[in-house]
C-alpha cells in the first residue's frame, strides 16, 4: 500500500453557533426585566440605535387633535427699549444678556428658605419625602452605643453583631466567643443576655426555644407549663395535643391558649431587616375575553406592551456617516453596527412572535381551565405544543421559561400549564397531576373530624372518580400540599382547639 497526498471534495452540514444565533436564543429565554436590561446595553454601545418615542396606538389612535395655540413672538431688545410700556416678566426679549442675573441652578424650593412661599404653618410635604431605611447591624449598633459604657463591654456587643444572622440567631457558643475574644465567659454570657432584651426581642438566640423563651418572658408569659411546652416542641410539631396536654399539665383549652400565644411571637425577629420587597410580576402575555364571548366563546391575546423594547434603526444617521466616512476601518465599523441594529430588530421580533404563537396554543388547550377552574386543567407536555407550533421542545421550553400570562383567573407562568399525566380507569381520559393534587386537597379540606380520610380511602374515592393513581402518588402529592398524615390529623381533631 503506497502512501501518497490527494485532494478530496466533501459536502457537509453543521450547525455554527454564531454570535447572533447565541444573541437571539438568549433573548428568547430571557424574561422581560433582563430584555430590557440588555436592550439598554445596546442602546449605549451601537450608535445606530434608538429608542422609539412615539406614542403607543391608542383608543383615540386617528382622532385629529388640535394643535397649541400659536404664541406671539417674544420682541427683541431694540422694541423693548421703545417701547412705553413695561414688558411681562416671561416676555423678555430673546437677544437679552442674563449674565449679571442670579441663577438658581434650576431648582426652587416651594418652601423658600425658612417656609413655604404663602407663610403658611403647613409643612407636610416633609412627611412625604421618603427615608432610606436601616440595615439591622446599624439598628443594633445604635443600642449598643446606648446600653453599654465600658469600651470591653462595647467590643464584645459588637462582636455579637457582627456574627449575627439575617434570622437573628446566634447559634455559636458563649465558651467559644471567650476564647476567642481573650475574656471571661460570664461577662459575654451577661452581654448577650442583655442584647436579647434588644430590638427586636428574641436577638442572639442560640435556637428557636431560646428565641421563643426570652419573647415570653419579655410579655411576662414564661410560666412553667409554657417553659414544658418549648421543651417538647417536636410533640408540637407533630400535632400530638393529647401528650403536650400531659407533659404540660393543662387541658385542652388552656393548650389552645399557649399555642396561640406562640403564635403570635416571632420565630425570626432580625428578617423584619434588610429584607428587599419582592419584585412585582410583569406579564408578557395579556388575555381577555372577546366582545362577543357569551357567544363564540374566543379569547383575545396580546403582548404587553409595557414589556416590548421599542428600538428603531437611524438610517439617516447611518447614510450622513457612510457619507462622512474617510477610510476602510469607518466603513467597516458602520458596516458592522448596522448589521448588529437589525439582527437585534429582528430577533426582538421574532421573539415576541414566538410568544403570542405558544400562549394561543397553551390557551386553546387549556381552554377548560379558564373557564371553570383547576379543576379542568388538562395534562401538557412540551412535546404537544411544540408539534402544532411547528418548533422544536428546546425552543418551546425556552418561549415558556420567566414568562407570565394574566388571564382573568389571575397571573400564571406559563410553565404552569404543563403538568404531567395520570392515566384514567378503564381506559378513560387522563388527568392533569396538578387537578389531582387540587382534588386531594379539596377532599381533606371537607373531610368529617370524626371520620378522617387514610390515603388509601382518598385513593378509592379518587379511582371512582375516574383517577388510576397509586398510594405512594397520594402520599408525594399530600407531602407536597404540607399536609399531615391521617394520624396526624386524627390526633390534632381528637383534642378540640
Amino acid at each position: 500500500m503506497s502512501l501518497a497526498p490527494r485532494l478530496d471534495l466533501r459536502q457537509s452540514q453543521s450547525l455554527v453557533m454564531t454570535p447572533q444565533l447565541r444573541q437571539a436564543i438568549k433573548l428568547l429565554q430571557s424574561s422581560n426585566l433582563e430584555v430590557t436590561a440588555f436592550v439598554e446595553e445596546e442602546l449605549e454601545r451601537n450608535p445606530l440605535l434608538e429608542r422609539d418615542e412615539r406614542p403607543l396606538p391608542g383608543p383615540d389612535a386617528g382622532h385629529r387633535v388640535d394643535p397649541l395655540p400659536a404664541q406671539p413672538e417674544a420682541p427683541d431688545s431694540h422694541a423693548a427699549a421703545t417701547s412705553d410700556a413695561l414688558p411681562e416678566p416671561s416676555a423678555g426679549p430673546l437677544d437679552a444678556e442674563w449674565d449679571n442675573v442670579y441663577d438658581s441652578g434650576g431648582y426652587e424650593s416651594p418652601y423658600g428658605r425658612g417656609g413655604r412661599a404663602d407663610f403658611a404653618d403647613d409643612l407636610s410635604g416633609v412627611e412625604d419625602l421618603a427615608g432610606g431605611g436601616r440595615t439591622l447591624r446599624e439598628h443594633l449598633g445604635e443600642q449598643v452605643r446606648l446600653t453599654f459604657r465600658d469600651p470591653r463591654d462595647r467590643l464584645i456587643a459588637a462582636q455579637l453583631v457582627a456574627l449575627v444572622d439575617p434570622a437573628g440567631r446566634l447559634a455559636v457558643a458563649d465558651e467559644a466567643l471567650a476564647q476567642a475574644l481573650g475574656c471571661e465567659v460570664e461577662r459575654v454570657s451577661a452581654i448577650r443576655a442583655r442584647m436579647q432584651r434588644f430590638d427586636p426581642t428574641g436577638m442572639f438566640c442560640r435556637d428557636l426555644r431560646e428565641c421563643l423563651a426570652v419573647q415570653l418572658a419579655e410579655r411576662h408569659r414564661l410560666d412553667p407549663a409554657m417553659q414544658a411546652l418549648l421543651d417538647h416542641l417536636d410533640l408540637l410539631a407533630r400535632r400530638d395535643r393529647l401528650a403536650l396536654m400531659q407533659v404540660c399539665g393543662v387541658d385542652a383549652e388552656d393548650l389552645a391558649e399557649m399555642i396561640a400565644e406562640l403564635k403570635r411571637l416571632d420565630p425570626k425577629p432580625g428578617a423584619s431587616f434588610d429584607a428587599a420587597p419582592a419584585p412585582a410580576v410583569v406579564p408578557d402575555v395579556l388575555m381577555r375575553r372577546a366582545p362577543d364571548f357569551a357567544e363564540s366563546g374566543a379569547w383575545i391575546l396580546e403582548l404587553n406592551p409595557e414589556t416590548l423594547p421599542r428600538v428603531l434603526v437611524n438610517r439617516g444617521f447611518h447614510a450622513r456617516c457612510q457619507v462622512g466616512a474617510r477610510n476602510r476601518e469607518d466603513k467597516a465599523f458602520l458596516a458592522e453596527k448596522l448589521q448588529s441594529a437589525n439582527w437585534l430588530l429582528k430577533s426582538l421580533e421574532q421573539r415576541a412572535t414566538t410568544i403570542i404563537k405558544v400562549a394561543q396554543e397553551i390557551v386553546r388547550r387549556q381552554d377548560g381551565f379558564f373557564r371553570h377552574g383547576v379543576e379542568h386543567l388538562r395534562p401538557l407536555i412540551l412535546r404537544d405544543v411544540a408539534e402544532q407550533v411547528e418548533m422544536h421542545e428546546s425552543t418551546v421550553s425556552r418561549v415558556t421559561a420567566n414568562k407570565y400570562i394574566a388571564t382573568p383567573r389571575g397571573t400564571f407562568e406559563l410553565k404552569y400549564f404543563f403538568t404531567t399525566a395520570i392515566a384514567g380507569t378503564l381506559g378513560g381520559e387522563a388527568h392533569s397531576a396538578e387537578a389531582v393534587r387540587h382534588r386531594i386537597r379539596a377532599m381533606i379540606d371537607a373531610e368529617d373530624p370524626e371520620a378522617v380520610l387514610s390515603d388509601d380511602a382518598i385513593v378509592d374515592r379518587l379511582r371512582q372518580e375516574g383517577v388510576d393513581i397509586a398510594r405512594r402518588t397520594v402520599a408525594k402529592y399530600r407531602d407536597a400540599l404540607r399536609i399531615p398524615s391521617s394520624v396526624q390529623r386524627k390526633r390534632e381533631k381528637a383534642v378540640p382547639a
